[in-house]
């Protein structure tokens, strides 16, 4: 099933709702969305970026507790991802790997160019060090949880995509565990084809879609209550 013109529109108009209510943080320089424009963003998009963890919460939270890890408090939350998006900014300086702020959450956008050869689900041995430098960073800030998300362009089955998206943010999780980052805070989703980020009739536009994403969130206390 190919993704209908009706969506791509609603996906653009909450791309532009994003864009015109981007405020600049005053540590970082960064851009970010507001939490006001979040949640307008988030009714357009289907709850995509806004989404509840791979599993539910609930069931991730037994696994963070199992594991003994805590949680963050009050005001400590913004500063604790704060400093994590500055080292990880700091740490794929120089790649194609986008760091993307969206409230206290961060998105980690890694396109397969640079992450996996064509039909293939196995980490390229190039992009290893990156991936290195970013389990590095998930692994000394272990108070979040983090999903790992594959998706493909349209080009091929709907059924194959998806087995495709799913080995390959089985394959960047994998990765992450042999780093050092715990399985316990790990989730993965293969999306397919069914949440592109540009036009799938450009090559361009299907590369752009062919990617790997980690989303990163913060534990805090009120989870493990």
């Amino acid at each position: 099933m190919r993704i209908s013109s009706k969506l791509m529109m609603v996906a653009a108009a909450g791309a532009l709702m994003a864009t015109s209510a981007c405020t600049t943080d005053p540590v970082t320089g960064q851009k970010r969305i507001s939490k006001a424009a979040l949640g307008g963003i988030g009714g357009a998009l289907g709850g995509y970026l806004l989404g509840d963890l791979v599993g539910g919460r609930h069931d991730r939270t037994e696994k963070i507790i199992g594991a003994g890890i805590g949680g963050l408090a009050g005001a400590g939350v913004g500063a604790y991802m704060d400093k994590q998006e500055r080292d990880l900014r700091a740490k794929t300086a120089g790649t194609d790997v986008q760091v993307i702020r969206q409230g206290d959450d961060l998105l980690l956008n890694m396109p397969s160019g640079i992450t996996f050869g064509y039909d293939s689900a196995n980490v390229q041995p190039q992009f290893r060090p990156t991936l290195d430098q970013v389990a590095d960073v998930l692994s000394q800030y272990n108070q979040t949880y983090i999903d790992v998300y594959g998706h493909t362009d349209s080009t091929g089955s709907d059924t194959y995509n998806q087995g495709l998206s799913e080995r390959r943010a089985a394959s960047v999780a994998s990765y992450l565990e042999s780093r050092g980052v715990q399985a316990a805070r790990i989730g993965t989703r293969g999306f397919g084809e069914s949440q592109p980020i540009a036009s799938n009739d450009t090559e361009d536009g299907r590369a752009a879609n062919r990617r790997v994403e980690i989303k990163i969130v913060p534990i805090t206390q009120n989870d493990l209550q």
